[in-house]
């Protein structure tokens, strides 16, 4: 009959050679598990942090293009192509600014000598933002990898 003193020496045998059995089965295992790693998570990952540094530099470009011309108005609503031409030349060269309007009264009619008067003034342009991600172009790119920001502000 065995006792309880053998059952636990054949034990701690047995963990003894399992201890002392370590063959590197984790060496062989992480080259799979860090190429899914990458692949899976960090890759997608990159994607989707390089389109949202693209929005805010778009979206950044915008707001500062709109911060240098509310400081300087035009004099002449009715007439500022010169002064339109001079604040384009200030816009960020890596985002172009589109459909640069001024806008006079509630209607949203464009500037002209006859609605010079109403209130209130306002811009409105768009800039377009372009992506190109590696993985991720089913999900960030629907219809298009080009999108379109829109910004509008008040001068008055």
């Amino acid at each position: 009959m065995t006792t309880v003193r053998d059952c636990r020496a054949r034990l701690r045998r047995r963990k003894d050679c399992f201890l002392a059995d370590q063959r590197g089965a984790v060496a062989l295992e992480m080259p799979v598990i860090t190429i899914f790693l990458i692949f899976s998570l960090l890759l997608p990952l990159a994607d989707v942090a390089i389109a949202g540094f693209q929005f805010i530099s778009a979206w950044g470009a915008l707001r500062s293009f709109g911060q240098s011309i509310q400081y300087s108005p035009p004099t002449d609503f009715a007439n500022s192509s010169s002064w339109t031409a001079s604040a384009l030349a200030k816009a960020d060269s890596k985002h172009p600014i589109l459909n640069f309007k001024l806008v006079c009264g509630d209607g949203g009619a464009l500037c002209s000598s006859t609605n010079t008067t109403e209130f209130p003034k306002y811009y409105s342009y768009q800039t377009t933002v372009t992506l190109a991600p590696l993985l991720l172009k089913a999900v960030l790119c629907s219809p298009s990898c080009t999108f379109t920001l829109s910004y509008s502000e008040r001068f008055q």
